[in-house]
């Protein structure tokens, strides 16, 4: 059985603003009307496989939850870490996890935030490296080079792996892959460029598929302190109906590591699997440029946006009208509530810019205006010092926290919809222009018990209006301070 294994972290913030650490770029519709995580799942369709394994940071766990259910993907298991420990502690607990059902259980390892424009060749290339895998391998898939790039690591192939080799797991298949002679570390551009001209390398996509019992015994003997932190884990791994938890502490034990440097450097029963299916990681603003629909003037725009006498820009516009004049080679990015302008060659210098902003311990570095919650989402439109104003959405039948503010009071204004609201003993219904008051200290909930969605304005007012001032009693999403 083939079980796909998506790992779904990651901050992505060279694609900042638009990504940031609370809504990174594979939860974002990037390069079709579907999120770039929804798309890693859409090409599994046509597959023989099972529900997938999602690995996720705890922070995004609804964002998670709800992208693979507007996707269709029923039944898929989703395993929270409580920090980020990097590929190889994620991937052993998966491996032990599925082991515990069948050792010859395959695992299919993919990115939530790679693009793949040939899907037939992508699933030819999984039913390839799956038979290797009924051989014991652990395949990597190697992309093949169309230019030298010093942004990506290297495999260097070995000896062919022989079509008679496969034939044993009865396979009368032509498609070979070959031995990993070595895995590089990121170029130079010269040594790039030979490389490429040799045709012994592919890029490293950091994609895999091994049975979970081979990738466990290659574990065993080349990482055996990591795999014992990690079947310590799996023993103290907490379950609901939603999710499955990690427990930090035993999770704190587990190096953090890659897989790549835990076991596939150092196994003899690495193979690879040659990708040409057009693969890009998104890693940059220059990559979702060359991979957008351009107009004559070579210009990728989105949005409300005028693009005059300019030429091979990305213009992206998300709240309000962009205009260039007279420009070439910028990428142009708005959001609500910040616009980069970088010339294509430099787009990876905006990582110095979400240095400045962490350094200067501003929200623009992690958090957007507009933040969702399992319930719906909040738009953050206006602040000062002691108030603050958001626009809140509530979906048909979600309801808030039973919760209290220890430094803050609310106003609340119903702009369409039906609001059931509790604030202590009382309970009302409110509708479109209704208001109510929510004193500092009050018990209060919030509910959409309609069939539309509910939009309401709250003003907040207090001493301190930070969202860590809330204390809740009850909650649908399993929330409440234990």
């Amino acid at each position: 059985m083939l079980i796909p294994v998506i790992m779904t972290g990651g901050s992505g913030t060279r694609l900042w603003p638009l990504s940031r650490k609370q809504f990174p770029k594979q939860f974002l519709d990037l390069t079709s009307e579907y999120s770039m995580l929804q798309e890693t799942l859409r090409r599994l369709e046509g597959l023989e496989c099972a529900a997938p394994l999602l690995l996720a940071n705890e922070g995004h766990r609804f964002l998670v939850a709800e992208q693979v259910r507007q996707a269709g993907f029923i039944g898929s298991r989703i395993i929270l870490e409580p920090f980020g420990r990097n590929t190889a502690p994620a991937l052993a607990v998966a491996a032990l996890l599925e082991a515990q059902r069948n050792p010859e259980h395959q695992l299919l390892v993919l990115a939530s935030d790679h693009v793949i424009e040939d899907v037939p060749a992508f699933q030819a290339a999984v039913t390839q490296a799956s038979q290797l895998a009924v051989l014991g391998r652990l395949v990597t898939f190697g992309i093949v080079p169309d230019a030298p790039e010093t942004g990506y690591g290297y495999i260097r192939r070995g000896a062919l792996i022989s079509g008679e080799a496969l034939s044993a797991c009865n396979e009368a298949s032509l498609e070979l892959g070959y031995q990993v002679a070595e895995f590089v570390e990121k170029p130079d551009l010269e040594t790039a460029r030979r490389y490429v001209e040799s045709g012994e390398f592919y890029w490293n996509s950091g994609m895999f598929l091994f049975q979970a019992g081979a990738f466990l015994q290659e574990l065993e003997r080349h990482a055996p302190e990591l795999l014992a932190c990690c079947r310590e884990v799996v023993s103290t791994l907490e379950s609901d109906a939603d999710f499955d938890r990690i427990a930090s502490e035993a999770f704190a034990r587990c190096e953090d590591i890659s897989v790549d440097y835990a076991v596939m450097e150092h196994t003899s029963l690495a193979a690879v699997v040659p990708l040409q299916a057009g693969w890009n990681d998104v890693g940059s603003w220059s990559a979702l440029w060359q991979l957008s629909q351009k107009d004559d003037d070579g210009n990728a725009l989105k949005g409300d946006v005028i693009a005059e006498q300019s030429r091979n820009c990305l213009v992206t516009a998300e709240h309000r009208l962009v205009a260039t004049v007279g420009v070439d080679d910028l990428v142009v990015v708005e959001t609500k509530d910040a616009v980069m302008v970088v010339h294509r060659d430099r787009v990876q210098d905006v990582k110095t810019v979400v240095k400045r902003l962490k350094d200067a311990q501003r929200t623009e570095a992690d958090s957007n205006r507009q933040v969702y919650r399992p319930w719906g989402h909040y738009d953050a439109i206006d602040g000062g010092e002691r108030y603050q104003v958001k626009r809140i959405f509530v979906e048909p039948g979600a309801r808030l926290s039973l919760q209290m503010h220890h430094h803050r009071a609310e106003h609340w204004v119903v702009v369409s919809g039906t609001a059931k609201v509790v604030c202590n003993d009382k309970e009302i219904l409110l509708t479109e222009n209704q208001s109510t008051y929510i004193p500092v200290g009050a018990v209060h909930s919030l509910e959409n018990p309609g069939k539309i969605p509910l939009e309401l304005i709250e003003v907040q007012s207090g001493a301190y209006l930070g969202e860590d001032d809330i204390v809740r009693f009850d909650d649908l999403y399993g929330r409440c301070q234990s």
